[in-house]
């Protein structure tokens, strides 16, 4: 499959690490460095605008180095960005760490992974086949306590 990617950046465009990654990295467009205190979020523009299929969305997740390093992910993970939008992709980074964090120009900031999706045609009904596990959720199919 062919993406079109336009880059604004001046950075890198985005590509597969190794033969078997399912993501790629995306880098911060960045004039001047950003810092982000515990508990802060940015929005970070990466200068990257795409043009994917129907059919098909890329989704934004977090490093999982910056994450286990640093406390910074992804906010919305995963962000999803449509096959029908052409603005800039803007990364929602938050610090979830104890100690401020420097985002750089050029500074790998998430994955993008590209993944088939399918249009679902949603049908009103007055009530919905029943199953062995009927209503049970969180967590109720272990100790049945709700762990939060």
């Amino acid at each position: 499959m062919k993406v079109k990617v336009v880059n604004n950046s001046g950075n890198e465009m985005p590509r597969y690490a190794t033969a078997g990654a399912a993501g790629m990295d995306l880098r911060a467009d960045l004039k001047d460095d950003v810092v982000l205190k515990p508990m802060e979020r940015k929005l970070i523009p990466t200068g990257l605008r795409i043009e994917l299929p129907v059919g098909f969305e890329a989704q934004i997740r977090p490093r999982s180095g910056l994450a286990l390093k640093h406390g910074i992910t992804v906010l919305n993970t995963p962000g999803t960005i449509d096959a029908d939008y052409r603005g800039e992709i803007g990364v929602i980074l938050i610090n979830l760490g104890d100690e401020e964090f420097t985002i750089k120009n050029g500074e790998r900031i998430c994955q993008m992974v590209i993944a088939r999706h399918e249009t679902a045609e949603i049908v009103e009904v007055e009530e919905l086949g029943t199953t062995d596990r009927g209503e049970g959720g969180f967590g109720h199919t272990g100790t049945g306590e709700i762990k939060g």
